[in-house]
């Protein structure tokens, strides 16, 4: 009790307990104590002394208008987040929201300083450039729909592939030669709802099953930049560089939507209705749900009315058109060309600023055209050899030394047929033969006699005979 007494002076352990909590809520709150014994503390207002009375007790009006208050700040926050979304597909989306959300991201947009054209160089537009909407969606849209930290059209590509793909190798069977099994482990691909629009086999475009073993006239190929799996139809031989090739074009009825192309409305998500034009293909559901539209440059094959729309614009076959030449023995493409055009979907919406002047439209950024157009000489002149010289070289071999043969083998019989001093070494040969091995020549009971060019077997007794008659 006395080392109690002396801790906590004369009064008891509980009074100096409650002394202490009062310290501490006037150091927190900022409150000052008219008590004779107050302890100094510091008098410098604290945030929290709007909710303490003078008599030390807390205000409630003041603590339910604070929270009233951080509630706003933190629904006004929540708006903003979830208005990133919107801001980035409201040319699609503006006309379904109610107009005083409309007129907030309006505001909202005004405020990013946003503007429909902006200056930057084709360098930054295709590696990309800082853009403030874009930074806030990277930062708070979910993981799975969330971009990149900047925009660009071709920004983080390098040359590589970030797939992981399982590949037939043919070992079992030629007609699957080449094709995709799965992609990143998923044997479909998780943009479109059903099949065929989200089947994955097809070929990843270096390789395809060869035509001499399928007969095929129809073949896939796999593009990630449209989302999907690209059907091409065969059109008929041809020739790169001396070697057979087959030329492949897309089919006619890609990037249509009607009675003939029932296969293709499974790429509309909301139904026939929703589709967009002949001639483009939606890929917002691998683009971060952003109305982003494919075709072929300069609108080629496409709806007439996406063409009158833009000034400038003029289809050329030969300069626009997706092709692939492909050797039909060994399924190797000797050139190809992929042409595709990006294009953005704009409404217009007067309660937007930002796109108030702006007529619905299909707005075409940019075409680019990937592909080979040569082979290196190596690997062009193993082709060559696999294919065009082999089947020129392989028959005129076989028949040819089975030709020789035969003329070998005539010859040798003509020249030891008239040729009697072959014919005489072949019978002195023969004759050391047969008078090593022969048990006649042995007893003297044969003996062999020169008859003009051949010898003659004739027994000793008749030698004898004929030499006693000529004596």
């Amino acid at each position: 009790m006395k080392f109690i007494a002396s801790l906590f002076g004369t009064r008891s352990p509980k009074a100096m307990g409650r002394q202490y909590m009062k310290v501490g809520r006037n150091a927190l709150f900022g409150v000052t104590n008219d008590n004779s014994d107050n302890i100094c503390i510091e008098k410098v207002p604290r945030p929290l002394f709007l909710l303490i009375s003078r008599k030390g007790k807390f205000r409630h009006g003041r603590i339910a208008a604070i929270c009233l208050g951080l509630l706003a700040l933190i629904s006004y926050t929540l708006v903003i987040i979830s208005a990133i979304h919107y801001c980035f597909t409201l040319s699609t989306q503006s006309k379904s929201l109610p107009r005083l959300i409309t007129m907030g991201l309006s505001i909202f947009l005004s405020g990013l300083h946003m503007k429909p054209f902006i200056p930057i160089t084709a360098q930054e537009l295709v590696f990309g450039y800082d853009d403030p909407l874009v930074s806030l969606g990277h930062k708070f849209l979910p993981k799975t729909r969330r971009p990149m930290s900047r925009m660009g059209l071709l920004l983080g590509r390098n040359g590589t592939l970030s797939e992981i793909s399982t590949i037939f190798t043919g070992h079992t069977n030629m007609k699957e030669f080449g094709l995709i099994n799965r992609l990143n482990g998923l044997d479909h691909l998780p943009y479109w709802p059903n099949a065929p629009c989200n089947s994955i086999t097809a070929s990843e475009g270096s390789f395809f099953p060869p035509r001499d073993q399928t007969g095929a006239d129809i073949i896939h190929v796999w593009d990630k930049d449209f989302c999907r799996t690209l059907p091409l139809q065969y059109r008929g031989p041809i020739e790169k560089a001396g070697i057979k090739a087959d030329l492949y074009t897309p089919t006619d009825v890609l990037f249509t939507r009607n009675e003939t192309a029932k296969e293709d409305n499974c790429f509309c998500s909301d139904g026939i209705d929703s589709c967009p034009p002949q001639g483009l293909q939606d890929i917002s559901p691998c683009q971060y749900s952003i109305p982003v539209y494919l075709s072929f440059p300069h609108f080629y094959k496409a709806d007439p009315k996406l063409l009158d729309a833009i000034d400038g614009l003029k289809p050329i076959n030969n300069l626009h058109k997706t092709y692939f030449k492909i050797q039909p023995k060994l399924g190797v493409p000797l050139e190809a060309k992929v042409r595709v055009q990006l294009n953005l979907k704009i409404e217009q919406h007067s309660n937007i600023g930002v796109v108030a002047n702006f007529p619905d439209i299909i707005f075409p950024i940019m075409w680019i055209e990937e592909g080979i157009e040569e082979l290196t000489p190596s690997i062009r002149r193993y082709i060559y050899l696999a294919t065009t010289f082999a089947d020129i070289a392989v028959p005129c071999l076989s028949y040819g030394m089975v030709l020789v043969g035969l003329i070998v083998i005539i010859t040798v019989f003509v020249k030891a047929y008239n040729s009697p001093v072959l014919a005489h070494e072949a019978i002195e040969l023969g004759k050391r033969t047969i008078r090593r091995g022969s048990s006649f020549l042995t007893t003297s009971q044969h003996r062999l006699m020169v008859g003009r060019d051949s010898y003659i077997l004739l027994s000793n007794n008749d030698i004898d005979e004929k030499q006693s008659m000529e004596v």
